[in-house]
């Protein structure tokens, strides 16, 4: 070989490796390694005693297991994949936050994270937002108590199951130009519960969404949802569907909120087998006042005593004999599953 075509061979192969990390001694490339699962623990007893530091070391397919502890750490997870990050307890574990807005971030433009799970632990608010969501896919948060907003903005196929949220002073959970399903939750103490905006595609299902000072839902913008078998009590509107917004609303109940659905002219909705009791007009249009507005209910619609196990201390099960048992295709409406009243 000549040495002009040593130079060039020299060349190519400096590019072809330039910006890749070097491995240290006996270190296989990541997709050739088994996955690991790495621990952290505030008494030394893991590998590292930070969050953040453990998931900066995190590859493919690894878990972190994080053991009992209050964290005083901002946490990001972005440019990762097929991770999970699993608290000791919702109870044990909790991520208080420190300097910016926003304890937990998952994604960061223009990164994103990629079939991450996260469950078992507490996530404080910092600057009123606890959980932002940006530029990911594949998301599933799980099992968690989170104390403020929620945020999600140009997510897709997230999934947000058996969670506490509450204590925001504006809304609970936010979705932006987001695809997303909520099933389960009790979403709790917010100024709205649910806002679903943008271009977003947003299923709630069998959720508890109980004392917001207005809307337990509001789908605005040119977003679409499916509001069905959730139990809005307690709230000062059930749910507003506002501008070119889509939705089907369906197997709720509706019941001791100061208004019922708020339907803007210029949204579309299918409203069927709802159930409300001790809440004010069930549909009205938007106003100062609202206009209420009857045509809009369905032949389907039930007016009844849902037969709550005992609302005065927010316990929304059904009683076995509720007349919201077995409706149409819902073996009950609403989130909680019937108990007997010995239980």
């Amino acid at each position: 070989m000549t040495p002009c075509r040593i130079i060039i061979a020299v060349i190519a192969w400096w590019i072809s490796t330039a910006g890749t990390p070097a491995l240290g001694e006996g270190e296989l490339p990541q997709e050739q390694r088994d996955p690991r699962t790495i621990v952290v623990a505030l008494d030394g007893s893991g590998e590292f005693r930070s969050i953040q530091a453990a998931l900066d070391v995190a590859g493919k397919g690894d878990t972190i297991r994080i053991k009992a502890g209050v964290y005083p750490e901002d946490v990001t997870i972005h440019s990762k994949e097929d991770l999970k990050l699993i608290g000791e307890g919702i109870d044990t574990v909790t991520i208080l936050g420190k300097d910016r807005v926003g304890v937990l971030h998952i994604g960061k433009w223009p990164y994103g994270a990629t079939n991450i799970e996260i469950s078992g632990m507490t996530i404080n608010e910092h600057g009123g937002h606890a959980v932002g969501i940006f530029n990911g896919k594949g998301l599933v948060l799980h099992d968690l108590k989170v104390r403020g907003m929620l945020f999600g903005q140009q997510v897709q196929d997230v999934r947000i199951e058996r969670c506490q949220i509450g204590g925001s002073e504006t809304t609970g959970v936010q979705f932006a130009d987001s695809q997303a399903l909520l099933i389960g939750n009790v979403i709790h103490d917010n100024d709205h519960g649910v806002n679903i905006a943008g271009k977003s595609v947003v299923r709630l299902e069998r959720n508890l969404i109980t004392r917001q000072l207005f809307e337990a839902v509001v789908v605005t913008d040119q977003a679409r949802a499916v509001v069905i078998a959730n139990t809005l009590v307690k709230n000062g509107g059930a749910a507003a569907f506002l501008a070119r917004s889509q939705s089907e609303v369906s197997g709720n109940i509706v019941s001791l909120n100061k208004v019922g659905f708020v339907v803007a002219l210029t949204s579309q909705v299918q409203f069927s087998h709802n159930a409300f009791s001790e809440t004010g007009e069930p549909y009205v249009r938007p106003g100062t006042p609202a206009v209420p507005a009857p045509e809009l209910g369905n032949g389907s619609d039930l007016t009844a005593d849902p037969g709550f196990l005992d609302p005065s201390r927010d316990d929304f099960r059904l009683r076995t004999d509720s007349p919201l048992i077995k409706v149409h295709d819902f073996a009950y409406l609403g989130a909680l599953a019937p108990v007997s009243s010995e239980r």
